[in-house]
């Protein structure tokens, strides 16, 4: 990603080449100077982490099904507790502006308000599975790129290309072939019984994730990962452990659900940590959109674990999100300038025309005359 802001005095040249961009809608770029190891290397991390949402996948359907447990919040919480023992306890011993009791005394609410935001998203899509279908929920999942894209347009003044919408459209595409091979096997979709309010429940979701991820972008980008995953693991203990002990106060205490619960939480736990490195290499839409391929993992998993069927659709599917993934992230965006790098660009233009004026020869010889 290739952030197209000022830096080292070059501020008008910064503005003026932001406004050409948006004037003539072009840039001239070669596609082969955004193929870079950064790229492949942010490819390789986003694979991971659809690795690792599959293994929350497999261990939820398991504890579902075989242990008929439904824990979504109990899960929750130990992820979040696992981020609150390394990196907020990180944040407890350093030292400086980065110290906990620094960050809690200027933005505790910014901080509370993301980690509400985290944990009701989580609580959301794992709720609707009792309600919707499997493939609504693939479907409307995706609401989180567009949703990402506006949010990025507004917030962070992020400007795309004809290109990124494209990608976009690829990866969509890829999902909608994943879903068609779904369909075509006759793999079970779960439960029917509110479609309304399941479907509901994941545009719910994927709203929170995009504004939960737009903020992880910011504060990644302008602070530091340790920060963000340290805060959000602080206060995503508090809240969902006080709607555990509300909500949900007991649950049946054996080794086998000790184990997949352990399982989903160093799942979870591995995605959180993950997931900063790609946004701050790319973008978070970028990073949502690697993520598109986690329902294919979890389906090659499904073929020996489950038994499902196998279609050559979700070849085909895989292929395509990874090839719109790239194709996003080989073109770079445009970051436009803060409103003070214009003002200050604007003063220092308007300096520079009238010391020419004042020093121009018309003007010199009218006063020795």
């Amino acid at each position: 990603l290739v952030r197209m802001t000022p830096e080292r005095g070059d501020e008008g040249m910064a503005l003026n080449d932001s406004r050409k961009c948006l004037s003539c809608g072009t840039w001239m770029y070669r596609l082969k100077d955004g193929l870079t190891w950064d790229l492949f290397k942010a490819l390789a991390l986003g694979q991971c982490m659809s690795a690792m949402i599959c293994g929350t996948a497999v261990t939820s359907q398991y504890l579902a099904t075989d242990l008929h447990m439904d824990t979504p919040m109990l899960q929750s919480f130990i992820s979040y507790s696992l981020l609150c023992l390394t990196y907020t306890a990180a944040l407890i011993f350093r030292r400086g502006d980065g110290n906990i009791l620094q960050i809690l005394k200027t933005k505790w609410w910014k901080y509370f308000l993301l980690g509400l935001t985290d944990v009701e998203a989580n609580y959301a899509v794992v709720k609707a599975y009792q309600y919707t279908t499997l493939t609504s929920i693939q479907l409307l999942d995706c609401f989180v790129i567009p949703a990402l894209m506006v949010l990025s347009w507004f917030i962070l003044k992020t400007r795309y290309r004809p290109t990124h919408y494209v990608a976009v459209c690829v990866c969509l595409a890829g999902v909608g072939a994943m879903v068609g091979a779904d369909l075509l096997s006759g793999r079970n979709q779960g439960n029917t019984a509110d479609i309304l309010l399941g479907d509901a429940l994941v545009l719910v979701s994927a709203t929170l994730y995009a504004i939960s991820n737009v903020c992880q972008e910011y504060t990644v980008k302008n602070l530091s990962r340790g920060e963000f995953l340290g805060m959000l693991g602080l206060f995503g203990t508090l809240i969902s452990g006080v709607q555990l002990g509300h909500f949900f106060p007991r649950y049946e205490r054996n080794c086998p659900s000790a184990l997949l619960l352990a399982g989903f939480g160093l799942c979870m736990y591995g995605m959180y940590s993950c997931m900063p490195v790609v946004v701050k290499m790319t973008s978070a839409t970028a990073a949502n959109l690697s993520l598109l391929t986690a329902d294919l993992f979890s389906l090659f998993f499904g073929l020996f674990l489950f038994q499902y069927s196998f279609s050559g659709l979700y070849i085909v599917s895989l292929v395509t999100i990874l090839v719109g993934f790239v194709t996003f992230n080989a073109v770079p965006t445009l970051t436009l300038p803060p409103p003070s790098v214009v003002r200050c660009h604007q003063q220092k233009t308007h300096a520079r025309t009238r010391g020419r004026t004042q020093n121009s020869p018309t003007h010199w010889n009218h006063e020795r005359f």
